[in-house]
């Protein structure tokens, strides 16, 4: 779920800077829409990986002590990248011909 709420922010940010520089906005640094793009995805996959590393303990057994481990932020990892994937086609593909 945090993929997905900080993929849609960076989704709607990626929207409006698009939208800006096809309606003729002169921006500073001019089109880094590409740039935006790495970014965005980058800031999923971090931010997958280290809330699902914080959410998503080892099973415990029988101890009583909570364990993390690298899986769990692999587990986040493999989970962001469809989601980020996901958001920008619903982005690039459906919103932003709709807004033309």
């Amino acid at each position: 779920m945090s993929s997905l709420v900080v993929a849609i922010v960076l989704g709607f940010g990626y929207l409006v800077y698009d939208v800006a520089l096809r309606h003729g906005a002169v921006l500073p640094g001019g089109d880094l829409r590409t740039l935006y793009l790495v970014v965005d995805i980058a800031v999923v996959l971090v931010v997958g990986s280290i809330v699902t590393w914080l959410v998503v303990p080892q099973p415990r057994g029988s101890g009583s002590s909570t364990t993390r481990s690298p899986w769990s932020a692999a587990l986040g990892f493999f989970a962001a990248v469809p989601v980020c994937y996901l958001v920008l086609v619903v982005v690039s593909q459906v919103l932003v011909p709709l807004l033309g």
